[in-house]
């Protein structure tokens, strides 16, 4: 049925954003052009899509709750980008209640956050989020599918109804024909995978040429973009774990997630918000790309503690590492493979900063995020077998904050959650959480004393923090 000839079951007036519902197809179509939260995002155009599926032909998980939607996020640091995907996932999801998982001091792509969690939780929190838990070290340092699957169990076992993320895409179907297609041609696909790994290339690179090569007789997403990639792993975890959630998708238009340079008055990525600070050193100069509360926020960071955290801080740590671990125990950290050892140690003993070594160690094979991710590894000491120990999908949730309507929120599925919820890490086992507070401890070290020492109390002090 054409849209305008849809029955409409209602339209919304929300930031200049109109949404109209087709109940014969299900789809809401929602267009906005202009006028946003800060006066005026650049030529906006967002499609969402209310999927169909078979699985939420079954009963809607969250219906006996307050509806909620899940996203899955960094916020490093939170932006007007991140403000406007988390107002519309609560709109097209219809949903009261926003949960974000979020990671927690180092980041997917094997990075320090600028911040620490406990300050960008604050910043999620002030900006409308309403329950924020940290992914777990185990599956937040980790590559798309392992950290999307830990990601969407998350969100899953706290009841979400739906999770919605940023994509390139901007449509769900071509996500769910995606998903159906590679479980049809697996095995072929994963020859493929293997044929051009052997080939050299990254494994990355390896998945984007299989994938080229499969018959595809539906719409498919593009596999080469790195949201689309997150968002197919989304619903891939919550197909292998049998999940009703729905989804939703919002396409981005202005900023790419990892684009350095800006090309708009009030929308940047991440990435050029913190090539900003580093290269400007005045903080001012972000603020027309963040919310007022991020900036109050960001500034309140460096005057307790002085310093925003970069990779660069964390060098001589991680040279001093390379230099003394053997070649034994270095092929135990996790993520590493055979002859990358001598490499690395290689590029270290001559390295003047962690910049210079990643473009010494650096190949066709091994990616800049991949061995990045390995000197976080090694940074913290993590094996594969500490790695192994965290189990398949996460042991615990980890609260870091919430609002008033968060607090409803919990009061009303705690009694039915399927993970222990964490909100003081001095009142669960130590083994557990290992991991996480090791990262926090290593985390620290950018910061000099008594700074260093004040942050990392929070680790084993700081209650969830409440919005209200």
């Amino acid at each position: 049925m054409d849209i305008i000839t849809a029955t409409i079951m209602g339209i919304m007036d929300i930031m200049g954003i109109m949404a109209i519902r087709d109940t014969a197809t299900d789809i809401t179509v929602i267009e906005t052009t202009n006028e946003d939260i800060r006066g005026g995002f650049s030529s906006y155009i967002l499609k969402f899509k209310k999927i169909k599926y078979d699985k939420q032909k079954k009963l809607m998980q969250g219906d006996d709750y307050m509806r909620s939607v899940g996203i899955v996020a960094e916020y490093n640091p939170f932006h007007n980008g991140h403000y406007f995907h988390l107002n519309q996932s609560k709109e097209v999801s219809e949903s009261e209640v926003a949960i974000v998982a979020m990671s927690g001091n180092f980041l997917q792509r094997g990075e320090p956050a600028i911040v620490s969690k406990w300050t960008r939780t604050k910043m999620a929190l002030l900006a409308g989020a309403d329950i924020i838990v940290e992914i777990p070290y185990a599956f937040a340092v980790q590559k798309a599918e392992i950290f999307a699957f830990g990601s969407v169990y998350l969100l899953d076992a706290l009841k979400c109804s739906s999770i919605c993320f940023g994509s390139e895409s901007g449509s769900i179907d071509p996500f769910f024909h995606t998903v159906e297609l590679l479980k049809e041609q697996e095995e072929k696909y994963n020859q493929k995978i293997r044929f051009y790994i052997k080939q050299g290339v990254s494994y990355p690179k390896a998945l984007a040429l299989a994938y080229a090569e499969l018959e595809k007789n539906k719409d498919s997403v593009d596999l080469s973009r790195p949201n689309n990639i997150l968002g197919y792993h989304y619903i891939s975890a919550a197909d292998k774990l049998n999940s009703n959630m729905q989804f939703f998708t919002v396409k981005r238009n202005t900023a790419e997630h990892d684009d350095e340079t800006i090309h708009d008055d009030q929308i940047a990525s991440a990435t050029s918000i913190r090539k900003l600070i580093k290269e400007e050193g005045n903080l001012n100069r972000i603020r027309p790309y963040v919310p007022e509360s991020t900036f109050t926020e960001m500034d309140g960071y460096y005057h307790t503690y002085g310093h925003f955290h970069d990779w660069e801080d964390y060098w001589p740590y991680l040279q001093y590492r390379l230099a003394t671990m053997g070649e034994a125990e270095l092929n135990q950290m996790y993520d590493i493979e055979e002859g990358l050892p001598y490499r690395l140690q290689k590029a270290a003993q001559t390295a003047e900063s962690f910049q210079s070594f990643m473009e010494m160690a650096k190949t066709k094979r091994y990616t800049w995020t991949r061995l990045q991710r390995i000197c976080v590894h090694a940074l913290t000491n993590t094996s594969r077998a500490d790695i192994h120990s965290a189990g398949e999908a996460p042991g615990y949730i980890r609260l870091l904050g919430m609002s008033a309507k968060g607090r409803e929120y919990l009061n009303k599925v705690k009694k039915d959650l399927s993970l222990p919820l964490v909100s003081t890490i001095s009142s669960f086992p130590q083994d557990m959480l290992a991991l996480d507070r090791k990262a926090a401890l290593v985390y620290s070290q950018a910061l000099k004393e008594p700074a260093r020492k004040d942050l990392l109390s929070l680790e084993y002090a700081q209650p969830p923090i409440m919005a209200d």
